[in-house]
């Protein structure tokens, strides 16, 4: 029997930052893997390091000790330029705020990161085109960011992530601007990508429906991470689970 070899893998990942005269723990010896087609929610309050470790699982800030795996390949010892190759390759990202480019159309902002990865325009503007209808943009194609409601303009950024047809999404909290109602829909539409294309994702959010929408649910609390299901912490201390019942 073939061996799964998750697409993301965290091994014992630490890290602190320096504020004045402490130092501030952020992430305790967090071991995580998302498999292939996995959707896993990473919940847990504000300032407990969701975004540090989306930060850290995409490649964008290296961890102070531990291992970050890409689909079986250690990245601690990479240089820069493979760590910016690998994640420009492999990982799409969304945020709270689109930051889409404002003189660019929809149909533009989804065609560009393919433009830049040598994709020829024909086929950048066709995959650009089954993205955006995909997410129910196809008749906002031409329009620009600033000609876009808020949940339209997450749609374009969505769309924009998956441009390059990545093997893992990285997302934080991308509904978390919108109203309730936007937010469902459009988290939906971004499940319903997600499972079609067979993508793996790691969806931050505070939202406890939406998580409860996904395949797992882990929760970031005093730097460990517990997953929810089995109700432990993926950290040890002294060779014992450490257990919380305080999920919420």
């Amino acid at each position: 029997m073939n061996k799964i070899i998750p697409v993301l893998e965290l091994r014992r990942v630490n890290k602190k930052f320096k504020q004045g005269s402490q130092t501030l723990e952020v992430l305790k010896g967090i071991d995580l893997a998302v498999n292939p087609g996995e959707v896993v929610a990473l919940t847990g309050q504000s300032g407990s390091g969701k975004s540090t470790l989306l930060q850290i699982a995409g490649l964008l800030e290296q961890p102070g000790s531990g291992e970050v795996l890409m689909n079986g390949q250690k990245c601690s010892k990479l240089n820069d330029a493979a760590r910016t190759a690998l994640r420009l390759e492999y990982v799409g990202f969304v945020y709270q705020y689109h930051n889409l480019l404002p003189d660019f159309s929809a149909l533009e902002n989804v065609m560009l990161p393919q433009l830049i990865a040598g994709v020829n325009p024909r086929a950048a503007k066709e995959k650009a085109e089954w993205l955006l209808s995909r997410l129910r943009m196809d008749k906002r194609l031409k329009h620009r960011p600033s000609e876009m409601s808020g949940g339209e303009q997450q749609r374009v950024a969505i769309a924009r992530a998956l441009a390059n047809s990545p093997k893992l999404l990285l997302a934080d909290e991308p509904t978390g601007n919108l109203d309730p109602k936007t937010s469902d829909i459009v988290f939906q539409e971004l499940l319903s990508v997600v499972k079609d294309t067979g993508l793996s994702a790691l969806v931050a959010t505070h939202n406890f429906e939406l998580a409860d929408k996904m395949d797992r649910r882990v929760r970031l609390q005093e730097g460990r991470l517990i997953d929810l299901r089995a109700g432990i912490a993926a950290e040890t201390v002294g060779g014992r689970p450490v257990v919380s019942e305080n999920f919420y």
